[in-house]
């Protein structure tokens, strides 16, 4: 009995022995939402603070058909800008995050946990639908992931792909800041009220930061992770401090103090802003192919023979570009993928 009162004591005494708890500070902003820049034509063959060095170099699709009122010449209004509407929830919405060894495991269906998303394809009586018609439904997408626990910084960054480049906490597709047409897709292409739409293939996805990721608006808490492992936070730093270009690199990232699991760790991390490229530039470290292993008949997914040939003589992980069938020039590394071949990976 002495010896429970005893431990019982210990455990009363190491609370007060605990630091407290970090309070949040005061939010202090650098950016005014009625006139932040418009980021068209900000796309860049190498990393470039406030471009996106992006892998596609030709862009052939069109996004949004018209531009909405809230864009102003080289600047846009967040506050004019309106959202899809409807409301959708998601019960189906699978997502996990395990530590395996010196990994990072992230499964999922694509689908936003606790939150929800508008009504897609944006319906006729939308407001929406006059400025963007995007006809595609949102459908489950396997997501899994398999990132580095401690990533490294790579000998010279490499360009984002068209696509899925990280991955929220809440299970949603975190895409690059450029629309089908090479456009800014935060201001051009009209989302819902979470900042979210499907793309072709039906995976819904964000571009910018988003108000149902829990923990958004945080001082320096990771809200998802990049597909090189290293993690993505939100717009503040440990002080509160709205971050922008200024305080970041070419890859729209840093080295600072950050808050994961309730801890502070101090890494390299990109950061979500309210300024253009919004999230990441261009990876710092190695990333991880992004493309599912098998779609839904089961058949292995093959990569484009333009992209296995160009790696034909050369080692894994050497630079590498080629031109997809419908003219689209890409540059990437040489990598190892679930095809079971070499291919070049954007």
């Amino acid at each position: 009995m002495m010896f429970k009162k005893m431990v019982f004591l210990a455990a009363v005494f190491s609370i007060f022995l605990l630091p407290p708890p970090r309070a949040a500070a005061a939010k202090v902003y650098g950016l005014a939402a009625q006139g932040l820049p418009l980021g068209d034509g900000r796309v860049s063959g190498a990393p470039q603070r406030g471009y996106v060095y992006a892998c596609q170099t030709k862009f052939r699709g069109h996004g949004a058909a018209h531009a909405g009122g809230w864009i102003h010449g080289k600047t846009w209004d967040m506050t004019q800008k309106i959202a899809v509407e409807g409301v959708v929830v998601w019960p189906d919405a699978q997502f996990s995050v395990t530590v395996a060894g010196d990994r990072r495991i992230i499964a999922g269906n694509g689908l936003p946990i606790d939150a929800q998303t508008g009504v897609f394809p944006i319906r006729t009586d939308d407001p929406a639908y006059a400025i963007d018609r995007n006809p595609n439904f949102i459908r489950p997408q396997r997501i899994d992931l398999a990132l580095p626990l401690h990533p490294e910084v790579a000998a010279a960054p490499s360009c984002v792909p068209m696509g899925m480049v990280g991955v929220m906490t809440n299970g949603v597709a975190l895409f690059n800041a450029l629309d089908a047409a090479g456009r800014d897709a935060v201001a051009h292409e009209v989302q819902d009220k979470c900042n979210g739409h499907p793309a072709r293939d039906g995976m819904y996805h964000y571009h910018g930061p988003s108000p149902c990721v829990q923990g958004w608006n945080g001082d320096a808490r990771v809200i998802g992770f990049a597909l090189d492992g290293f993690p993505v936070t939100g717009m503040f730093d440990m002080h509160g401090r709205e971050l922008t270009n200024k305080d970041l690199d070419a890859c729209h990232g840093r080295v600072g103090t950050v808050m994961e699991g309730g801890r502070e760790l101090t890494t390299y991390h990109y950061v979500m802003t309210r300024e253009y490229p919004y999230s990441i530039g261009c990876f710092r470290g190695t990333p991880v192919s992004a493309s599912p292993a098998r779609r839904g008949n089961g058949m292995r997914r093959q990569p484009p023979q333009a992209a296995v040939r160009v790696c034909a003589k050369l080692p894994e992980g050497a630079p590498c570009g080629f031109t997809t069938p419908r003219g689209d020039e890409l540059e990437g590394n040489c990598r190892s993928v679930p095809a079971g071949v070499v291919a070049c990976v954007p």
